[in-house]
């Protein structure tokens, strides 16, 4: 990393944030590293002390090959984290050195949502009747929480009374029924995805954004990853033969690129921090973007996704190491690696090779993938993060510290598919 990149980032993260928040910032992460000397963390804490280790001194080796085996291990981890669950939702995620001291968190709807559609994949290419019936338990849960509005709640499952709709939970949570529904053709899961699907189309603006962002990302500025909902509507469109689904799907894409700035990079496309934009999040825009463009046959579209994606993969560094957040420059924004993130681009790379045959493509998810292979741990003494993909590399980097999200084992293995069908 260049020396002017660094200071950036330092300035940044440290100075530019103000006494208050750097202190609250320090004091939150000392006490996730104070938490791994518990005698109760002592195996964790060597894992993370390993990790570190493998990070500071780049000795991680990219594994090839061993592909099924490890998506064996990522489906097995998404089952386990149904099973933590008092419900049929996925928990959101282990995380044991959590300051509540809950290591597995509640079910998480919105992931739980397009976890569906990964391990039917996942049951299909594996002939796995465990699984599928796993993934559609998982449906059936959704429509039981569903909001009165069609909506799905923001953030981990909670009571009724405070639920807060959000329109990308609501798309994925659309995403993962219209794959069940698919499989079953169960009319009460058509039902629950035609609520939500009528809830997107109504919360789009006159600009073509979703106006319901929820309370748990920053307010007051659009959120232009939320057009991966648009993928969900033009399945749903396509499942009932609706044009008006296809159309708000194709209006919520082209706004979405008119966020896209000449050298690909998006603005507005951030969690919390859309001058630095986490790979994750650009992950779930050029997703929407191209999965709606091959749909729709939209070479505009394809070729706003290869634009993002030809600047991104020359900085993948050779054993398939890639930073989690990048400026409007393409310059490194952090330190550490999104792995969520990683495993988004490698899904969309492996997808552009799919649809143009460029070579490039392919070799570019490899890469990524191969190195995530290497960061998944297979025979941990602690069962709990076998198979798991952590939120950052190294575990005490800035996404999801020191914790195993959900939805970065669902992206492993979406990758993780389509380089077994590679």
């Amino acid at each position: 990393m260049k020396p002017r990149t660094i200071v950036r980032i330092l300035r940044d993260q440290y100075l530019a944030k103000g006494l208050r928040q750097t202190y609250w910032n320090a004091s939150a992460f000392a006490a996730e590293v104070g938490c791994l000397f518990r005698a109760e963390h002592t195996v964790f804490g060597r894992h993370v002390m390993r990790d570190l280790a493998r990070y500071v001194f780049r000795t991680v080796r990219p594994i090839e090959g061993e592909t099924s085996e490890r998506a064996r291990a990522a489906a097995g981890w998404l089952l386990r984290a149904q099973q933590a669950s008092p419900d049929d939702g996925v928990s959101l995620g282990y995380f044991p050195c959590s300051r509540d001291g809950i290591a597995w968190k509640p079910s998480y709807p919105e992931t739980t949502g397009y976890i569906i559609t990964s391990l039917l994949s996942y049951a299909e290419r594996f002939r796995d009747d465990a699984v599928r019936s796993a993934a559609l338990r998982m449906a059936h849960w959704e429509v039981g929480i569903q909001m009165a509005s069609g909506a799905a709640q923001g953030g981990p499952l909670c009571p009724p009374e405070k639920q807060a709709a959000a329109a990308f939970n609501t798309g994925m949570v659309l995403d993962g029924w219209c794959s069940a529904y698919a499989e079953t053709k169960d009319p009460a899961l058509l039902t629950a995805a035609r609520r939500a699907a009528d809830f997107l189309v109504d919360d789009i603006g006159a600009n073509g954004y979703f106006r319901t962002n929820g309370p748990f990302v920053s307010a007051g500025e659009i959120k232009t990853y939320t057009c991966l909902c648009a993928w969900a509507l033009y399945r749903f469109g396509a499942i009932t033969g609706e044009e008006r689904y296809v159309q708000a799907a194709l209006r919520s894409v082209e706004a979405a690129l008119r966020q896209q700035q000449p050298n690909g990079w998006f603005a507005h496309n951030c969690l919390a921090r859309s001058d630095a934009p986490l790979t994750h999040t650009m992950g779930y825009t050029l997703q929407g973007v191209l999965e709606v463009g091959i749909s729709a046959r939209r070479a505009d579209f394809i070729s706003a996704v290869r634009r993002s994606v030809d600047a991104i993969i020359v900085r993948v560094q050779q054993g398939g190491y890639l930073p989690g957040t990048f400026y409007s420059d393409w310059e490194p924004a952090g330190f550490s690696s999104c792995l969520t993130g990683s495993a988004q681009i490698a899904v969309v790379c492996y997808r552009l090779h799919q649809k143009t045959g460029i070579e490039g493509y392919r070799r570019a998810a490899d890469r990524l993938l191969n190195y995530l292979k290497a960061v998944q741990s297979l025979q941990s003494p602690l069962p709990a993060i076998n198979g798991a993909m952590p939120g950052s590399f190294p575990l005490l980097g800035e996404y999801m510290r020191a914790g195993y999200p959900n939805w970065a084992t669902k992206y492993f293995l979406d990758a993780l598919l389509l380089q077994h069908c590679s």
